[in-house]
This record gives C-alpha cells, structure tokens and sequence, in this order.
C-alpha cells in the first residue's frame, strides 16, 4: 500500500498529467480528449487498509512503510462505517479495500472536552486523535471514540468481472456499504483539476472534517495493473502550492 505522487505547485500538477498521458500513448491518438480525473478532498486522517475474503472483514492494517503497516484488525471492527460482511450477490473471494480513518471535527471537539473533564491531556488535533485510537490496546476504548472511515480506492480484486473505471470502483464499494466522500467530482483535464483544487481550497474550513489537500485519480486506472494505475494529492499549507 503506496504513497500516492505528490504535486506541490500547478507545474507538478501538469507534470503528472503528463506523465499520464504519455503512459497511455496519448501522442499516438488522433483527437484524444482530455484525460478524465475524479477528485476528492485528502482528508487528514490515517490510511489504512480492509481485506475481504468471501465478503468478510479478515483484517485491518495501517499504511507502515508501504509494505508493512500494523495490525488493527480489532479496533476497526469497532468502526461503524466499516462493514464486518458484505451482503451481495457480485462479492468478490478477496477484496483489499483503502481508506482513510479520522475524527470529524465535532467529534474530536467531544472527545477533547471529555478528556479535561476528566483531568486526563487533550488531543492536538484530529488526525493524532484518530492514530492514538487506533493503537489502542483495547479496542473498548477504540469503540468508545467516534471515528470514521471513508473509502477511495481498491487494491486487490479477485472476481470474474470487475468496475470499469474508478468512479464504478467507489459507487460498487458504496453499494457495499462503503462510505466515500460526498465532495468527490469527475473533470475532464488537469486544468479542472486544478479548479476544483481552489474551489475546495475555499470550502475548505466549512467542511465537518479536516482536509490537507486534493487527490486527482485517473479515471480509467482501475482497470490497469497496480503499478500503472495514477493518482496524484496536491497539498494545501505548502509555500508555493498551486
């Protein structure tokens, strides 16, 4: 489970749609049109990864070095917006599904004001929040936290058939009792993609969680081999960001 390309300026941003394109030989299609990308806020919480077999929750793992994350398997079967069994007729026999777990704010604010009145350290922010949670020894006390998890994308899939682009990806994942973010939009060039980055960039303090970028994934990228798929994050907070 890898880190996705990071983009810190507008240059970087077409870079990597450049770097798309000519992984698809775009040069060698007459009248191509724009690549499609389906964005979505980065939310800053900590990734993890969910892995089905038969359509039940087997384990639940952090992100770690990208090869070897820690064990959560317990705490995230405490999550309520983590399904335990996924109920249909088109489950695949395994399924590795990749999300993000935070606190939205309300909730970080509740469990904060419970700790000092309790006497007990309040948290600094929501994404140590939800870290701390998930490292608990007890999951009790995991159970006891209102985390949430949003899903983005897939690892493995192992299925006769299987979604044709991303965005059949996360509403297939969604059917299953998935939540994924209600922000997330399809646009047609990097360009749009840089515009939907500023309208979030806007929204950004509105939102009920806290965000530190845009992730732009390729439409079509689900269909290809894991290595090839493409997804970049631009970052909010970084001198000279976009």
């Amino acid at each position: 489970m890898l880190s996705l390309d990071n983009a810190f300026n507008q240059a970087e941003l077409e870079d990597f749609d450049r770097r798309v394109k000519d992984r698809l030989n775009y040069a060698a299609l007459k009248d191509a049109p724009e690549i499609e990308y389906a964005c979505e806020p980065k939310l800053d919480g900590v990734a993890v990864s969910l892995l089905y077999r038969d359509g039940l929750l087997v384990r639940g793992a952090t992100r770690g070095d990208g090869t070897v994350g820690e064990d959560i398997t317990a705490n995230v079967r405490t999550i309520n917006s983590i399904p335990l069994k996924l109920v249909s007729s088109d489950i695949p026999s395994l399924l590795e599904v990749r999300g993000e777990i935070y606190l939205p704010r309300a909730g970080f604010e509740a469990l904060n004001a419970k700790a000092i009145a309790s006497g007990e350290k309040a948290f600094v922010n929501p994404r140590n929040a939800a870290a701390g949670s998930l490292r608990q020894l007890d999951s009790k006390i995991t159970a006891s936290r209102p985390l949430e998890m949003c899903a983005y994308s897939v690892g493995q899939f192992v299925a006769e058939t299987s979604p044709d682009s991303h965005l059949n990806m996360l509403q297939t994942l969604a059917g299953w009792g998935f939540k994924i973010n209600e922000h997330m939009q399809v646009v047609s060039g990097i360009a749009a993609c840089e515009d939907y980055y500023q309208t979030l960039a806007e929204r950004r303090d509105g939102l009920a969680y806290d965000i530190d970028g845009i992730v732009s994934h390729e439409m079509g990228a689900h269909e290809r081999p894991q290595p090839m798929r493409a997804s970049a994050v631009a970052f909010f907070d970084v001198p000279g960001t976009l």
